[in-house]
C-alpha cells in the first residue's frame, strides 16, 4: 500500500469519526448508547432521540458529506481546467449561477421535473453552466486564461449575478426570505429527499470528474503535450466544465451557496497526496466532506439553540485562506518576473 493510499484510508476513517460526532452534537445531544443501538440495527428507545437522529441528524449528515464532497470535486475540476490554484466554484461563479437559477425557479414558482430532478435542481444546473461559460469566455479573450483575467471575470459576473438576485428579492419581496436562505447556505432544512437529490446530482458530477483523472493528468502537462497524447482539448474542456458545474449545482440545490470549500479542500489534499488526480480527487472529496460536517457542527452549536447559516462559517474560515493563496501567488509571479 502506497503512502498516498494509506493517507486516503486514514482520511476515510477520520471522515467516519467526524460524521459520527456530527450526529451526536447539536442543541440536543444524542447519547452514545442510543447511537450504538442504531448502529446494530435497533432504533433508540427514547422517541425524541429517535426522531432527532433518524429524521434530522442522519439526513443532514449525509447531505453535508455530499455537498462538501461535490464542492471539493468541482474545485479540483476547475483548478485543473484553468491551471489556476485560486479557481473554485464560488470564485468562478458556478455557485452564484446555480443560486440565480434557483432564485428564478422560486420566483416563477416552477414545479416541473425531468428524470426525477425537480425544477430548482434543473435551474441550478442550467444557471451554473451558463455563468461558468460566460466567465470562461471573458477570461479567455486574451490568448491564454490568466489568473488575473479569470479572477476579474469571476468578480464582474458574480457582481452582476448578485445584482440580479437582489433585484428579484426586491421585486418579489414575498419570496425574499426563501431566496436569502439559499444565498447564505444552510443544511437546516435537509431531509432524506434532499440528501438523495444531492447524492444523485453531485454523485454524477464527482463520478464524471473521476473518470477523467488520466485526462486531467495529461492536461496538466500543457496544451501541446496533452494534444500529442491524443487529448481533444475542446471536448475535454467542456466535459470538465459540465461535470464540475453539475457537482456544484447538486450542492447548491441541496444547501444554497457555500463558498471556499472547493478552494481549501483541493489545496490541502494536494499537499498530502500530490497532484495525481486518481488520488487527489478522493482525498479532496474526503476533506471537503469533513470540512462541511465540521462547519455545520459549529453552525449548530456556537450560539445554540440559534443556528448560524453554514455558509457564514465557511466564509469566515475561507476568506483568510483565499487571501493567503492570492498573496503567495503574487509573490511567486513577482519572483519569476511574470507580468500579468
Amino acid at each position: 500500500m502506497t503512502s498516498s493510499t494509506t493517507r486516503i484510508v486514514v482520511a476515510i476513517v477520520g471522515l467516519v469519526l467526524i460524521a459520527i460526532a456530527s450526529c451526536l452534537c447539536g442543541a440536543t445531544s444524542i447519547s452514545w448508547e442510543s447511537f450504538q443501538s442504531f448502529l446494530i440495527g435497533q432504533l433508540p428507545p427514547d422517541p425524541i432521540e429517535r426522531t432527532i437522529l433518524v429524521e434530522l441528524r442522519l439526513p443532514r449528515m449525509f447531505a453535508g458529506m455530499v455537498v462538501g464532497g461535490s464542492l471539493a470535486a468541482a474545485g479540483v475540476g476547475f483548478q485543473s481546467l484553468f491551471r489556476n490554484p485560486l479557481a473554485e466554484p464560488y470564485v468562478i461563479g458556478a455557485s452564484s449561477g446555480a443560486a440565480l437559477g434557483v432564485a428564478i425557479a422560486i420566483v416563477a414558482g416552477l414545479q416541473f421535473s425531468f428524470v426525477s430532478l425537480g425544477a430548482t435542481t434543473l435551474a441550478a444546473i442550467v444557471g451554473s453552466l451558463c455563468v461558468v461559460m460566460v466567465v470562461l469566455a471573458i477570461g479567455s479573450l486574451s490568448q491564454s486564461i490568466s489568473t488575473t483575467s479569470l479572477l476579474l471575470a469571476g468578480v464582474v459576473i458574480g457582481s452582476l449575478v448578485n445584482a440580479i438576485v437582489s433585484a428579484l428579492m426586491f421585486l418579489f419581496d414575498q419570496k425574499a426570505i426563501v431566496i436569502m436562505s439559499w444565498l447564505m447556505g444552510s443544511l437546516a432544512g435537509s431531509h432524506w429527499g434532499t440528501a438523495t437529490m444531492a447524492g444523485v446530482v453531485g454523485g454524477m458530477g464527482m463520478l464524471a470528474i473521476g473518470l477523467m483523472s488520466r485526462q486531467l493528468d495529461a492536461y496538466s502537462l500543457g496544451d501541446t503535450a496533452s494534444q500529442s497524447l491524443g487529448l481533444d482539448l475542446r471536448w475535454f474542456r467542456w466535459s470538465v466544465i459540465g461535470a464540475s458545474s453539475l457537482a456544484t449545482a447538486g450542492a447548491v440545490a441541496a444547501s444554497g451557496v457555500i463558498g471556499f470549500v472547493g478552494l481549501i479542500a483541493p489545496h490541502l489534499a494536494r499537499s498530502l497526496v500530490g497532484p495525481r488526480h486518481a488520488v487527489l480527487l478522493p482525498m479532496s472529496i474526503c476533506i471537503g466532506a469533513a470540512m462541511m460536517l465540521i462547519a455545520d457542527a459549529i453552525a449548530r452549536t456556537v450560539i445554540a439553540p440559534v443556528e448560524l447559516p453554514v455558509g457564514i462559517v465557511t466564509a469566515i474560515l475561507g476568506c483568510p485562506f483565499f487571501l493567503w493563496l492570492l498573496f503567495r501567488s503574487q509573490r511567486r509571479d513577482a519572483g519569476l518576473g511574470v507580468v500579468a
